[in-house]
């Protein structure tokens, strides 16, 4: 008997669909099913489509491309429909797609009525809705934005058992990846523990669906365990004891690349038909798309925590009769590294050497630079060199490294910043040369803090020869000093005054335990976390942040102490006297009568100024507060170089000078000059007392002309 016969006997048509043509050649009885001319054509494509209902006709390019991306045959339910939209019948196509150029596919099958309609009577339009397919499409958005969120692998594989299939959920699942020629599990739900093992490590070859997939780049259907055991003999004992009915094996491919396969195990039976597999294949896309994304981030992370294991060391053993807490905070964008840093170097001479600095940047160079910059440090110091020639080093490595774009242009010069300080546990002391950095910042057992003005020079890569001066300071037993890089100050859109007045009362708290005063200054900037470590945080930053505490130990909580603070005022800098004027204000915070700190401010002005205008040295400032609240002592002294004893003046009424000691006589308890060898001191002090009391000498402002605040004095007559 021939074919023509059985397909007539059985109601079949035969239909040839050439997607690059446009064209559809039907046999006679294809066409009277399309409700066309009963003979055999060929027809235009818009003339096939018009018989087919507008749903059903954009159903078919799905399935088709599901078909020729699986191999496997395009099965659909298409409802032929009259001029007016009603439903004439309701058609069964089975094709394959054979493929005639890399784009084109001629689509070759049959067509057979099926005897029962579809919802909605015959003779009457349909809508064009479905609620499975309205559920198919929620539930595709749902899942698409959930494993779009998943940051880790863990969270996809999370996401993936979580979801929800419309009418034939899975059970369980497996997510299987390749390492060279072996197939692993990377994740699984939906089994026991240990149930994974026989699939951990299988090679490529095995006659195993997942292997399988991951060879070929198809997909698997089983729909029952006669099916799995008659195309996988070998491997079936080890799926049949998991109890399931059906199982669905998808390649998981990114870029056209086959990075694992995704297992979807069903206890009950599923029919894999062309709508279900649809649903089944786009999840295996979005899947690998989640896996690859989480891959990603998985790897910058480590890349991350890598590079901060090896360019940001843990501090070193303790400094005998010290205690020292630090932070590193990056921005939290990209790799989250950055051009901040720390250290501690033990020295020869049994010193410790404390480092931060600041790279110019965020990005990986500006690590890579602050990486060779942190290791140069470390060699100039261990030879054993002083900070200011350990910095002028630093500063003619930095700016001898070069580089180049891919492209051959020069990326530009970049710079850091830089403060070293060398610690003499013994003595407390620190001699510290700095860098275009931030000044130290230092708290005093009692709670005050002070930002203490230091020598500085030129960032670090500016110039070749660049000097950096040193200064020196002393920790008294319980003061702590604060390095910190500006991310710590000015983040939150401060500049480094505003930024200074809202760490200082966190400063002036002084916790007993360092590691707390670290956190307390971290949120402080960035808002509370649940903690705060070496390590990255997620949240975003606007500059990376670099903190070193160090406290002297000795002593438990406030006592009263003696604060002081100390400053050079170099005849090159003359602007260093409004830092002076500063500096004195914060030594006297607390001070009782705000009108006596003015006549402090007021006193040291006139004496600095002095200094740098009638002598040719520079002037040294030492301000000391000592006693109990409400009844301390203030001693200030201006020292200079020069053996020219200041006298008192008799000043006329339009005298722009010669105010100064009278100025002093007049607001201080008692002033004097001392000589000191080759040099001279200028003090004066004050008793603190409450606005209410009567001050010790009243004066009357009046009595000062606007000169006097200034106080300029001629060369040939120095005075205070």
């Amino acid at each position: 008997m021939r074919t023509e016969d059985v397909l007539a006997a059985t109601a079949t048509g035969l239909w040839s669909w050439d997607n690059g043509a446009g064209t559809v050649t039907l046999d006679a009885e294809a066409a009277r099913l399309l409700e066309l001319p009963a003979a055999a054509g060929v027809f235009r494509e818009s003339a096939v489509r018009s018989r087919f209902h507008p749903v059903d006709w954009n159903e078919i390019y799905g399935v088709v491309s599901l078909a020729r991306a699986e191999g496997t045959l395009a099965e659909a339910r298409l409802r032929i429909v009259d001029g007016e939209g009603r439903v004439l019948r309701t058609v069964r196509s089975r094709s394959r797609p054979l493929p005639a150029s890399d784009r084109d596919y001629v689509l070759v099958g049959t067509l057979q009525e099926v005897p029962e309609p579809q919802p909605g009577a015959t003779g009457t339009p349909i809508p064009i809705t479905g609620d499975w397919r309205r559920s198919r499409e929620a539930f595709l958005l749902d899942a698409g934005r959930a494993l779009a969120e998943a940051r880790s692998t863990e969270e996809v594989l999370r996401v993936a058992s979580s979801l929800s299939m419309p009418g034939f959920s899975p059970d369980g699942l497996a997510v299987f990846g390749i390492a060279g020629d072996r197939l692993t599990i990377v994740g699984h739900h939906g089994h026991g523990l240990g149930d994974e093992g026989p699939f951990t490590d299988m090679p490529l070859e095995t006659d195993y669906p997942a292997a399988v997939v991951v060879r070929t780049g198809r997909a698997v259907y089983l729909p029952s365990p006669e099916e799995y055991s008659r195309r996988f003999p070998t491997t079936w004992p080890l799926a049949g004891p998991f109890g399931r009915r059906s199982w669905a094996f998808l390649p998981l491919i990114v870029a056209g690349r086959t990075m694992g396969a995704w297992m979807a195990g069903f206890k009950h039976p599923v029919s894999f038909s062309p709508d279900e597999r649809s649903v089944l294949t786009t999840v295996a896309r979005m899947l690998a798309q989640a896996l690859a994304r989480a891959g990603v981030a998985e790897t910058e992370r480590e890349l991350s925590l890598g590079l901060q294991r090896s360019m940001m060391p843990r501090l070193g053993p303790g400094i005998p009769g010290m205690t020292v807490a630090a932070r590193y905070i990056p921005t939290g964008g990209g790799l989250q590294v950055g051009g901040d840093w720390y250290d501690m170097i033990p020295l020869p001479n049994g010193r410790i050497a404390l480092v931060i600095g600041d790279v110019q940047g965020h990005d990986v160079r500006a690590a890579g630079l602050m990486g060779q910059l942190r290791i140069a440090l470390r060699a100039y110091a261990s030879e054993g060199h002083r900070p200011d020639a350990v910095l002028s080093r630093a500063s003619r490595f930095l700016s001898g490294l070069t580089e180049a774009y891919e492209d051959g242009s020069a990326p530009g010069p970049r710079f850091a910043t830089c403060l070293y300080a060398e610690v003499d546990p013994a003595t407390g002391t620190l001699d510290i040369a700095r860098a275009g950095h931030p000044d130290p910042v230092v708290t005093t057992a009692d709670g005050t803090a002070m930002i203490r003005q230091t020598e500085g020079g030129l960032p670090l890569g500016i110039e070749e020869d660049a000097d950096y001066p040193t200064s020196r300071l002393t920790l008294e037993t319980g003061e702590t000093i604060m390095l910190c890089t500006d991310g710590l100050i000015e983040t939150g859109g401060h500049d480094m005054f505003s930024g200074w007045d809202r760490l200082r009362p966190v400063l002036e708290q002084h916790p007993a335990d360092l590691e707390k005063l670290a956190d307390a200054l971290v949120q402080t900037v960035h808002g509370p976390a649940s903690h705060y470590t070496t390590g990255p945080l997620s949240d975003r930053r606007e500059d990376d942040v670099a903190l070193l505490l160090l406290r002297r130990d000795g002593g438990t909580g406030r006592r009263p102490t003696a604060r002081r603070t100390a400053l050079t005022i170099a005849q090159a800098q003359p602007e260093r006297i409004a830092a002076a004027r500063r500096q004195l204000r914060d030594l006297l915070h607390d001070w009782a009568d705000p009108e006596q700190v003015d006549s402090a401010v007021l006193m040291v002005s006139e004496m600095a100024t002095n200094v740098l205008v009638h002598t040719d040295g520079d002037a040294l400032m030492l301000a000391r507060a000592t006693g109990e609240h409400g009844e301390r002592l203030l001693r200030v002294e201006v020292s200079d170089g020069s053996d020219e004893l200041p006298h008192k003046r008799r000043p006329g009424e339009m005298a722009s000078s010669g105010r100064g000691l009278v100025l002093m006589e007049m607001l201080a308890d008692a002033w004097g000059v001392d000589p000191q060898g080759a040099g001279k001191s200028i003090w004066f002090e004050l008793n603190e007392s409450f606005p209410d009391q009567e001050p010790a000498q009243p004066w009357e402002p009046a009595d000062l002309g606007p000169a006097d605040l200034a106080a300029p004095v001629d060369r040939a007559a120095p005075e205070a």
